[in-house]
């Protein structure tokens, strides 16, 4: 009846498993009685869980994702303390077995479900307001995608406390994830978490795709485009050429270890390097998948902090297209020490230091934007300056890791480690947070409180420096990655500084949360409906913050590159207009919420192998499909008179600030 779910599979022998479990459902119950409480049961369903609305679709992805980086952060501060701990005859505080499931989790869930949520929110946030769109092209299709993502963040929350996640690592190398060496259910926790936020975000990639191509502002043309919405248009094409792949190698491991196939084994034809190939190439992509928006973050930030146009936008368009084109012609680097021939390593050397040279024409147009600007240091600046000089210094590192002979000798040490983190915090994680500064107001309506904000980043940037440097000098002395003990004592003293910069990074995510309540709290430098808190320079910021249901009331046209500086110096940014018609918004629906509760209890029953209930499941998301897909009222509409009163509302205040001013 119920497969191989049984009692014994609630781990009751580790304390610390039980402790964060006992802790996340008091949490949750917490959480559970407040909202009783305050009788937000409707509102959270009518509002929320059901929307459509791009804009609360995004903020529930960024939620997400702010919530799952609690959890990644946890276990690096696990990973940082063990080792820290665990030299000579100590043996720290982690079992071995328990720490292999840590690093394989930390990295699941920092690329699928922090990365990958919180680059989607912002981007469902942003897009449609910067391209002059009321929507995303397919609305029902935009809530299905954020819960398929959910219910894989879910379903690699429960691993914690009911069975065990993969001890594999976060790319499950064949062969340890076949049965024979991972016969448990933590590696089919990490596939089903994979696979089913990998559909959620390629329907994503689909959705952008179009919504960036045919619902775009008229005068909109590609060059006109901001370059946010470039690199979000480039981070579509690479996902739905990338995560089909990924698909793929998930169901061929799926067969192995369901079917007893043997795709990737070498006995009976199989082949473990043909996983290598696949997942990289999905796996080096994905690198850009989530650093191409945040170049474009960057982009809107400087070019406003500075108070110029963007130095070199067409430069900066070409570079985003050959960094999307070359992305795809260097996954070798990821394996060249299993054995390839020189020729081949050779070719992926050479392909991977050309990428460089776009992503340094990037650096040289920010810099060049900066350059005799009016540089105004909020705290996204602070993101974005920090960004530059430390991403230079992880592609130095990626330049000496280019080369076959010396990857050779530093890939499976702390170098590669620190060189992965030293690409990914600063290239993306620092972006997300700048961009979640910047584009707060404009998605609630108040300013992120700056005090707050800069304790926040400088926690962050001096924790990066402690944690990460030692890992590089670590990996020269030839310290391999993912040790649980060792017993060279000249490593330790580096490894207590990583750990002390683990802290000091959690005093930066503390700072964060306290900023994000102190804002919340004093609604930090007021409502601000004039939609124009920072002085931003694309068409977003010229409608109200937040803006209303449908966004435009009329849909502008657009004549330039920084469509809102134009509007402001003809003078038609505030400009009211003549009349109003009705505008058809998509009604909200609970067949998104519902999909991905059955997505997660399928996947749940797949894992441990209740085929009555998956097939239930199933056959549940296919009704579901039928049903909506036949249902002809799917949208309402906003009368012309209501349209007019809340645009009426929002000139008065306009002309309120103005005379103030």
């Amino acid at each position: 009846m119920l497969g191989k779910l049984s009692l014994s599979a609630i781990p009751l022998h580790d304390p610390i498993v039980m402790g964060a479990v006992s802790g996340s459902i008091l949490l949750g119950l917490v959480i559970l009685v407040l909202i009783t409480y305050f009788r937000l049961w409707k509102p959270l369903w009518t509002d929320w869980l059901t929307s459509v609305d791009h804009k609360k679709i995004g903020i529930m992805y960024i939620v997400l994702a702010l919530v799952m980086l609690l959890r990644g952060i946890s276990d690096a501060i696990m990973m940082r303390a063990q080792q820290a701990m665990a030299a000579g005859a100590s043996q720290g505080y982690l079992p071995a077995d328990h720490f292999n499931q840590i690093f394989s989790a930390h990295g699941t869930i920092m690329i699928i479900f922090v990365a990958m949520p919180f680059i989607v929110g912002l981007m469902n946030i942003v897009i449609p307001l910067q391209i002059g769109s009321r929507d995303v092209a397919y609305p029902y299709l935009n809530a299905v995608s954020f819960w398929l993502t959910a219910a894989g963040a879910v379903l690699v929350m429960v691993s914690l406390g009911l069975g065990e996640f993969s001890k594999a690592g976060w790319s499950g190398y064949a062969p340890l994830t076949e049965q024979q060496y991972s016969p448990g259910t933590g590696v089919d926790y990490w596939l089903w978490a994979f696979q089913i936020a990998g559909v959620g975000s390629l329907l994503t990639s689909i959705n952008f795709l179009v919504t960036i191509i045919k619902m775009r502002a008229p005068g909109m043309t590609l060059m006109r485009m901001p370059i946010f919405v470039w690199t979000s248009l480039c981070t579509a094409v690479l996902m739905v050429l990338s995560f089909p792949v990924l698909t793929a190698a998930l169901g061929l491991l799926t067969m192995d270890r369901y079917l007893g196939m043997h795709f990737f084994t070498n006995t009976l034809g199989g082949n473990m390097m043909l996983y290598a190939n696949l997942f990289w190439i999905w796996g080096h992509p994905e690198v850009y998948i989530v650093i191409l928006p945040a170049f474009g973050i960057y982009s809107e930030v400087v070019a406003t902090f500075s108070g110029k146009p963007l130095f070199g936008y067409t430069s900066m368009v070409w570079a985003t297209a050959a960094i999307m084109v070359l992305s795809f012609s260097v996954w070798v680097h990821h394996f060249f020490t299993m054995g390839a021939s020189p020729a081949v390593n050779i070719f992926f050397g050479i392909t991977t230091m050309i990428i460089a040279v776009p992503t340094g024409v990037k650096i040289f147009n920010w810099l060049f934007t900066m350059y005799r600007g009016r540089i105004r240091f909020a705290t996204p600046m602070y993101w974005t300056a920090a960004f530059i000089a430390t991403f230079a210094v992880g592609g130095m590192a990626g330049i000496l890791l280019a080369s076959p002979a010396s990857d050779y000798v530093l890939h499976n040490s702390l170098f590669l480690i620190a060189h992965f983190h030293n690409m990914l915090i600063p290239g993306a994680l620092f972006s997300y947070l700048a961009g979640f500064t910047y584009w707060f107001p404009k998605a609630m309506g108040f300013r992120l409180n700056e005090k707050w904000g800069r304790r926040a980043f400088f926690g962050w940037l001096i924790g990066f420096y402690l944690s990460f440097v030692p890992l590089y000098i670590l990996g020269i002395m030839g310290m391999p990655r993912r040790m649980v003990h060792y017993d060279n004592l000249a490593w330790h003293p580096y490894l207590i500084v990583a750990a002390v910069g683990a802290a000091v990074i959690t005093f930066g995510v503390a700072c964060q949360l306290i900023q994000l309540a102190v804002s919340i709290k004093e609604r930090h430098a007021a409502r601000d409906l004039t939609g124009d808190p920072w002085g931003g320079r694309t068409l977003e910021w010229a409608i109200a913050s937040p803006p209303p249901i449908y966004n435009f009331a009329h849909i502008p046209e657009i004549r330039d590159i920084d469509a809102f500086m134009e509007m402001k110096e003809n003078g038609a940014a505030y400009r009211r207009p003549e009349g109003y018609t009705d505008i058809h918004m998509p009604k909200n629906t609970g067949a998104g919420f519902i999909n991905g509760a059955l997505a997660f209890v399928f996947g749940f029953a797949m894992i441990w192998y209740i085929w009555w209930l998956a097939i239930l499941c199933a056959l549940g998301i296919l009704v579901i499909m039928i049903v909506r897909a036949a249902d002809d009222d799917t949208h309402y509409t906003v009368p012309a008179a209501e349209v007019a009163r809340i645009e009426n509302q929002r000139y008065q205040q306009l002309a309120s600030a103005a005379a103030s001013a």
